[in-house]
């Protein structure tokens, strides 16, 4: 039987395949990840999409995966515009300090504004919990090496749709963002689902990338909540004290 992608055997072991990966824009490193080596072009367009370097799909003009002895390189062009904001990003970037939240900007990008939209239909506990089932039962690379997150794309109408597996639960978001965007899907259609728990990065990403809702199986942070609350994105996870999935997004 073949293995999945992204799936090595080890002996009599069938393991995660985990490597670098650096996500080089215009031929600047904007992050070096250790992530699961497969669906690496829709990881390098859901990463611009969901970090905001670019607004659409057709705004990354060129995509090459590059192997390197160390590693993978995933390279991309952008166009004009978006090309030179993120120069003056990287610009801004640059200077004294030596680490990742130091000083003002830093500290500021770590909270950035999201876009707002109106709060989505909503989704009822038994659509979460089928997306959840939804989501688990099409894993398979968790399957061979119960190793990895996952991230999908569910609607009522149609079920679970789209999904991507990674050793990282923000690659295997990023991933599904690319893919949705190659394939002409917006995420204001459904619903984001995640097999991890949901911190303020997550909710970051999705509600940039227009998520209508974003459905976990665990508790989320409270800054998560809030920010979620904040954006209009329905945030629906695991409470801890009662066990079951509730809407967060609804006022207490």
């Amino acid at each position: 039987m073949s293995l999945p992608a992204g799936a090595a055997r080890e002996g009599s072991e069938v393991l995660a395949e985990e490597t670098p990966v650096a996500l080089v824009y215009d031929g600047v490193t904007q992050a070096v990840m250790m992530a699961t080596p497969a669906d690496l072009e829709d990881f390098l367009l859901g990463f611009a999409l969901s970090e905001g370097l670019i607004e659409t799909p057709a705004e990354l003009t060129r995509r090459e995966i590059v192997a390197r002895e160390a590693g993978i390189e995933a390279r991309g062009w952008l166009a004009a515009g978006p090309g030179a904001r993120f120069a003056a990003r990287r610009r801004a970037m640059a200077g004294p300090v030596g680490c990742g939240l130091c000083g003002l900007e830093s500290l500021t990008e770590a909270l950035r504004p999201l876009p707002v939209r109106a709060p989505g239909g909503r989704v009822s506990a038994g659509g979460a919990a089928a997306a959840l089932t939804g989501l688990r039962a099409a894993q398979r690379l968790q399957d061979a090496t119960r190793g990895v997150h996952a991230a999908g794309f569910w609607t009522e109408a149609e079920g679970l749709i789209a999904i991507r597996e990674d050793v990282g639960r923000h690659n295997a978001l990023d991933k599904l963002a690319g893919a949705l965007a190659g394939a002409g899907r917006g995420a204001a259609e459904g619903a984001l689902v995640m097999t991890s728990r949901v911190s303020v990065d997550l909710v970051q990403k999705a509600a940039t990338l227009g998520a209508a809702a974003l459905i976990a199986p665990s508790a989320p942070t409270a800054l998560a909540v809030a920010q979620a609350r904040a954006a209009g994105l329905r945030l629906i996870a695991r409470a801890p004290a009662q066990g079951a999935l509730i809407d967060y997004t609804e006022p207490p």
